[in-house]
């Protein structure tokens, strides 16, 4: 029972149940723009090149360090005096978010792509601005110690609000039409408003003005000055560049096994989450008791080779036990490695800048995955699916070996 308590106590805390609000609230966009999105251009009979070249939509992701700079350094005149300049700067950009998913819900691949295309980014734009705040929000409000469920309950919220932009809005699609899904899932940004106006605004020491050079360099040189600090950079920029390859082509490959929405939505979208939250969950447990890095080798180690279960699943063909069970597989080595990679990225960040270094940081997450995954369609195409897959596998493999590198260096150069 203390155990079952000591595990609990984390998530209990106020400020990391708004925090899963938020997660909520960053996740909700992302497959509009990624999964969900292919799914309804593949439906419509665009082509697997076009697919993966319209994967660079999500590059807003991996460029958002471009203008994090700005909400660590403006104030929103009106809003702010009274929310506070994280929760202003919030709630105007989840309301134009909500419009933005509005807009994307009136177009339609087979006679407006290009209108579509440009709804899309914007959605992508607001939602990768969103997330440089949540983030900034959570690694703000939080103290060290509760860094680790705070990373969980992000990644908890986060599948929730894919799931259903994801998994909902797919089965909904299946019966109205992916138009008036999408026109239900703008509604869902309420919850994200909703949380940021009974949410506290955190507390940190005022700083002294920097010019804009200093504001967006400061927190890259912090990180490179740093022990390792050029392993570091490149581990976090490759560590994901298998799971991006496979995300971007996953719906796609369901779609043209044979299976319908809803059993992409069931099986993919709501068991998936629960695989994916168990794997969060055990993250954030084993963060705590053995550390970041040591949860980061093991989770990546096992999500690199779920991967390969899909290279059988193609070869096995459209039975939903085996569908099943490559989700079970991936979905919880994913859910493991991803919680321990947030923890570890927000183990890095300088409370001096931190919307700023986490969105840097962050970003070369994401950036190398998005450049590779528009190049998906083309490889699919060329080598098709029990091979590609075999080829996400290897792409997973350079983040592991920069990780054991850094792992070695720190033993031989303990701080």
């Amino acid at each position: 029972m203390n155990f079952l308590k000591a595990i609990l106590e984390p998530y209990l805390d106020r400020r990391v149940i708004s925090i899963f609000a938020f997660g909520f609230s960053s996740g909700l966009p992302l497959p509009l723009v990624t999964t969900t999105f292919a799914t309804w251009l593949r439906e419509e009979k665009v082509s697997l090149e076009t697919i993966g070249l319209l994967s660079l939509i999500s590059l807003a992701y991996a460029l958002k360090f471009l203008w994090a700079f700005i909400f660590d350094t403006l104030s929103l005149p009106v809003l702010s005096p009274g929310l506070g300049r994280r929760r202003s700067w919030l709630i105007v950009t989840q309301s134009l978010l909500l419009l933005a998913i509005l807009g994307l819900a009136h177009t339609d691949p087979s006679s407006s792509l290009s209108l579509q295309t440009g709804f899309a980014l914007l959605v992508a734009f607001l939602s990768a601005t969103q997330d440089i705040l949540v983030d900034a929000y959570r690694t703000e409000i939080l103290e060290e110690r509760r860094l680790g469920a705070g990373a969980a309950a992000v990644q908890f919220g986060y599948r929730l609000g894919m799931l259903v932009s994801g998994a909902f809005c797919l089965i909904l699609a299946d019966n109205v039409g992916f138009g008036n899904a999408y026109k239900a899932m703008s509604m869902f940004v309420g919850v994200g408003i909703l949380a940021t106006l009974v949410s506290k605004e955190p507390t940190i020491a005022p700083k002294k003005r920097q010019s804009l050079l200093e504001t967006m360099v400061a927190p890259f040189l912090d990180l490179l000055r740093r022990q390792n600090g050029i392993l570091v950079l490149l581990f976090v920029s490759f560590f994901q560049l298998g799971v991006s390859m496979l995300g971007v082509m996953a719906n796609p490959f369901y779609i043209d096994l044979g299976f319908t929405k809803t059993e992409i939505g069931t099986v993919s979208k709501v068991f998936g989450l629960a695989m994916t939250l168990l794997g969060t969950f055990f993250a954030g447990a084993m963060v705590s008791r053995f550390g970041v890095k040591k949860t980061l080798v093991l989770g990546g180690l096992l999500q690199a080779f779920s991967h390969l279960t899909f290279s059988l699943l193609a070869l096995y063909g459209p039975s939903l036990g085996m569908f099943a069970l490559v989700i079970a597989l991936e979905n919880t080595s994913g859910g493991l490695a991803s919680g321990a990679f947030v923890a570890y990225l927000s183990s890095l960040c300088n409370r001096s800048f931190t919307a700023g270094q986490y969105a840097l940081l962050s970003s070369l997450a994401a950036l190398f995955g998005r450049l590779a995954g528009s190049q998906s369609g083309y490889l699919a195409s060329a080598m098709g699916w029990p091979l590609y897959f075999f080829g996400t596998f290897l792409f997973a493999l350079p983040g592991l070996f920069l990780l054991l590198l850094i792992l070695k260096r720190e033993n031989l150069n303990p701080v």
